[in-house]
């Protein structure tokens, strides 16, 4: 039997908290969200892609979004030594659906290793990048814009797959 994304609950959002509090539930929300569009699906599935030329599919974005929580948080803000997560176009490029339950997996684990690096430190805080200094809230902002384009995406090549909508 093939593996199957597993059923997913996104967390409550609160309506009332303080910006740290909204700006994490919000980040979660949306990471929860884009594996909530890829429940039930196959390996297989998530691996189709959108139309040709395109190499978009569900899984190049579970690995993609992987690659820029690693890059913001762990590589940029904290200034962790660890490689890249996938080559910039491999994400997309190389999602092979045999690696499908894999890549799932290290998404998720990318989401508390991101966390951890950010835990400790005020939204304030800040790093250079390109010789710009840029701070911990523009990454928090920066994530919730990235899955929020890329969630558009997603919901998009879930019709395509099975049709669902609303998912």
């Amino acid at each position: 039997m093939p593996w199957t994304a597993p059923e997913v609950t996104r967390p409550d959002v609160p309506l009332a908290a303080g910006e740290r509090a909204m700006l994490q539930a919000f980040l979660n929300w949306h990471r929860a969200t884009l594996l909530y569009k890829c429940q039930r699906l196959t390996g297989e599935q998530l691996a189709q892609r959108s139309v040709p030329p395109s190499d978009l599919s569900l899984l190049g974005l579970i690995r993609h979004m992987t690659r820029v929580e690693r890059t913001w948080f762990r590589q940029r803000f904290a200034d962790e030594l660890v490689p890249d997560a996938y080559e910039r176009d491999a994400a997309f490029t190389a999602a092979d659906p045999a690696r499908a339950a894999a890549d799932y997996a290290r998404f998720t684990q990318e989401w508390k290793l991101a966390d951890a690096a950010a835990a400790n430190a005020p939204l304030e805080a800040t790093f250079s990048h390109n010789g710009q200094t840029m701070s911990l809230r523009l990454i928090y902002l920066h994530m919730i814009e990235e899955y929020a384009r890329h969630l558009g995406h997603a919901d998009l090549l879930r019709e395509r797959i099975d049709g669902a909508t609303g998912v």
